[in-house]
């Protein structure tokens, strides 16, 4: 029992049960915002009145296809998808290369094996090859 208890308080777990529960609110809260906001502006566009898309079928030999519940749910994962893009990775995006300029002006590629070493250094710690440093009179200008 010791080292279930160790596992269920661990905080990867802890984190990731977080995760689901907001991550579920927030599948309702988007699935609310296309049944009581956008299906009823597309209507609006469109010229229906709060159009229900899950109601919109038709029949073929026998066999219902219920596209409309197919065109809901579409909309929902557009929309998750959108505020995942531009509420997590785009930040996201803006921070690491942010953090990643500092970085560039520190490090270079080695000409032999493309490894990321420190702009002083005389020998890639990768491949052993030497690299010609070219004093600062000497470079081109940029």
């Amino acid at each position: 029992m010791g080292g279930f208890k160790k596992f269920l308080m661990r905080g990867n777990l802890v984190e990731l049960a977080v995760a689901v529960v907001v991550g579920a609110t927030f599948s309702g809260l988007v699935q609310a915002l296309v049944a009581d906001l956008i299906t009823p502006l597309i209507g609006a566009v469109t010229g229906g009145r709060n159009p229900d898309f899950s109601k919109y079928s038709f029949t073929l030999n026998g066999a219902q296809f219920k596209y409309g519940d197919f065109v809901n749910h579409l909309l929902t994962f557009l929309i998750i998808a959108a505020v995942i893009y531009w509420l997590v990775v785009m930040p996201m995006t803006r921070l690491i290369s942010y953090l990643d300029r500092d970085k560039k002006s520190t490090e270079k590629k080695c000409p032999e094996c493309l490894s990321d070493i420190p702009v002083e250094a005389r020998r890639c710690a990768f491949c052993t090859a030497e690299l010609v440093t070219v004093p600062a009179d000497d470079r081109p200008p940029a």
